[in-house]
């Protein structure tokens, strides 16, 4: 399969279009429906998921777990109001700072 590097953007368009959908017909607008806590819930349980792939599965099941993980964060990201663009410009402004500097320069 080839590369598709809008994929994310398009997935967070999708999840973001469910906001406030029929719950019954969208699992995306059931987890809008039952509220952050639970969206963050789910995100933290496909995060662990994730680690324990990476620690004993194949490359295989890391790869599906990590598509499930951010899933969920871009579910968490439309319920905050934060959109792909702004975690991309984050990103970019970070690039190229080190690890540790970057960390140092944060605001407590």
């Amino acid at each position: 399969m080839a590369f598709d590097d809008t994929i994310l953007d398009r997935l967070y368009d999708t999840i973001a279009s469910r906001k406030g959908g029929d719950p019954e017909k969208s699992y995306t607008a059931k987890l809008f429906a039952r509220g952050r806590n639970k969206i963050a819930q789910k995100l933290g349980e496909e995060a662990v998921e994730t680690v324990v792939a990476a620690l004993g599965e194949t490359p295989d099941h890391v790869v599906g777990e990590s598509a499930d993980l951010l899933y969920h964060l871009m579910v968490l990201w439309a319920d905050c109001g934060v959109t792909p663009a702004q975690v991309w410009g984050e990103l970019a402004e970070r690039q190229g700072i080190s690890g540790v500097d970057e960390k140092k320069s944060r605001k407590k």
